[in-house]
């Protein structure tokens, strides 16, 4: 687990990010760095003088539990968790947070609700996550409500929401916080992890990379991605290297014809990512048996 230091760009609102490793969702690789074979996931937490916004949960009972003493650290009257998308890595602790923070309420988008609710049924409980991490999921599950309103506020400080459509998935979106210049990236960014692409498409990706250039014209000074190396800053280049992911996986899809040779190849481009298992179930979707 990585904690940053609280950050300030303005003398109302600051903010804070928890990083946590896990394990990743795909194991069965061929082979690839066994130094790089996890996963993050990122928390970041916006506050004022006395009130405080959640962006995106973890995984597990143990990940959200650490989750709840850190918020709780800062001594905020915690309002809003806010779900940048419907992946269950980014919703499950919602339960433990409400149990503890009794007047704050979870809220997402109507497309992250209904990915939610596919994530927290039984069904995908039983056939992936518990199978992932038996006995490790928070139960029972709580999916966020629909928010009536594409912002949130905070001390007068607008979180605006900005919706991405299908980028690693359906329905995800950024958060800006045009006070702080901060974006919170959800899945739409990427640091220094190999992006997870097993549920795109061409088309999707041409959207992905769309949304990509809708935020780097932001100008954020600090960008948080929702899954990020460790030992790397919260850099706005993390934007661009995004998209430049995206690009090379598209030649590099055109240019191999099976899975090993695509997954190789993208090892090869990128030796340093985390998370070798996102290349390795994208290109046995790009190139299925």
């Amino acid at each position: 687990m990585n904690t940053q230091q609280p950050q300030s760009n303005d003398e109302s609102l600051k903010y804070a990010v928890l990083v946590d490793r896990r394990p990743s969702l795909t194991r069965d690789l061929p082979y690839g760095p066994a130094d790089l074979q996890w996963v993050t996931n990122t928390s970041t937490l916006v506050y004022g003088s006395r009130d405080a916004i959640l962006i995106d949960t973890f995984t597990t009972t143990a990940q959200n539990e650490r989750l709840v003493e850190w918020v709780a650290s800062f001594d905020r009257n915690l309002v809003r968790i806010y779900s940048t998308h419907g992946h269950g890595d980014h919703f499950f602790g919602i339960g433990q947070l409400l149990h503890r923070f009794k007047d704050a309420t979870a809220v997402a988008t109507s497309g992250t609700v209904r990915q939610a609710k596919k994530h927290a049924s039984p069904e995908m409980l039983t056939a992936f996550w518990g199978m992932l991490f038996p006995g490790e999921i928070p139960s029972p599950l709580q999916v966020p409500t629909v928010m009536d309103s594409p912002v949130l506020e905070l001390h007068g400080h607008e979180l605006q929401i900005i919706p991405m459509g299908f980028t690693d998935t359906e329905d995800t979106t950024a958060v800006w916080v045009p006070s702080l210049s901060l974006l919170v990236g959800g899945d739409v960014v990427y640091n220094h992890t190999h992006p997870y692409l097993a549920e795109t498409t061409q088309l999707s990706r041409d959207n992905w990379r769309s949304a990509l250039e809708q935020l780097s014209r932001l100008g954020a000074r600090t960008v948080v991605a929702g899954h990020k190396h460790t030992d790397y800053a919260d850099d706005p280049t993390d934007i661009a290297e995004t998209l430049s992911y995206l690009e090379d996986f598209d030649v590099l899809r055109e240019a191999t014809t099976t899975c090993a040779e695509l997954y190789a190849a993208l090892l090869d481009k990128h030796p340093n990512r985390a998370n070798p298992g996102s290349a390795w179930a994208a290109a046995r979707a790009a190139h299925a048996v």
